[in-house]
């Protein structure tokens, strides 16, 4: 009897001891689960969670060009614009199939003095009395009609970066400067595009009291006028 209660006991504990380890083991392994799903959340969470820009991707062309005009080589600027006047100028060749390719431009500036601003508000009146319209690419288009029809004959940019208006923010824009630029060869008569450019680089500085400028930012001349005349003739020759 005492050999049979014996066994007995050797049988239960032995049972208990092997259930004992078998949830052990069961719990390091539920353990282990629930850490590897936390650390796949966690990796999925940082892969879908927007990444700041690093330092080296992002632009301040635009803060600069606020404070300082961009500086424009002289030796270049006879037969090259500033980068966001040249960008418009080649749209400019994509907007009909019968456009001549550009070949070189003239270029007024109508810079205000230092410390002021033209006020966006009295700026777009300004500029839609003088006949031009706004585009589409974000700069304002002077056509043959003053209704907007017939090809481009010369265009109006921001002075600065990035060279465009916004038309639905101008009672909060501001601009030290614009540029009126024409390319050559021109379609229609180009002579009488030079004088309409002319004409409004001169009405803009008188209403804003700003100076008219020549492509190398210098203050327009006589004679400059006549080397700009002589180039719109040689190219409608």
């Amino acid at each position: 009897m005492a050999t049979e209660l014996r066994w007995a006991l050797i049988v239960i504990s032995a049972l208990i001891i092997g259930g004992l380890l078998i949830h052990g083991l069961w719990s390091v392994r539920k353990k282990e689960d629930k850490n590897g799903r936390r650390q796949e959340l966690s990796t999925a969470n940082e892969d879908t969670k927007p990444k700041e820009p690093e330092l080296s991707d992002m632009s301040f062309a635009a803060v600069e060009e606020e404070q300082h005009p961009s500086t424009v080589d002289t030796e270049q600027m006879d037969t090259q614009p500033q980068p966001a006047e040249q960008q418009n100028a080649e749209s400019s060749t994509h907007s009909t199939q019968a456009a001549p390719e550009p070949q070189d431009f003239i270029i007024l500036h109508i810079q205000m003095p230092e410390g002021l601003t033209m006020a966006g508000s009295k700026l777009l009146p300004s500029v839609l009395s003088l006949g031009f319209k706004y585009s589409e690419e974000g700069f304002f288009n002077r056509h043959l009609e003053s209704s907007g029809n017939g090809p481009v004959l010369f265009r109006l940019v921001n002075m600065y970066n990035p060279g465009t208006f916004d038309i639905d923010n101008m009672e909060q824009f501001s601009t030290a400067g614009v540029s009126l630029f024409m390319t050559l060869p021109c379609e229609g008569d180009s002579m009488a595009a030079f004088n309409m450019l002319h004409g409004a680089a001169k009405k803009l500085s008188d209403e804003f009291g700003a100076q008219v400028l020549d492509s190398n930012r210098e203050p327009l001349t006589v004679d400059t006028i006549r080397t700009y005349v002589e180039k719109v003739r040689e190219f409608a020759a």
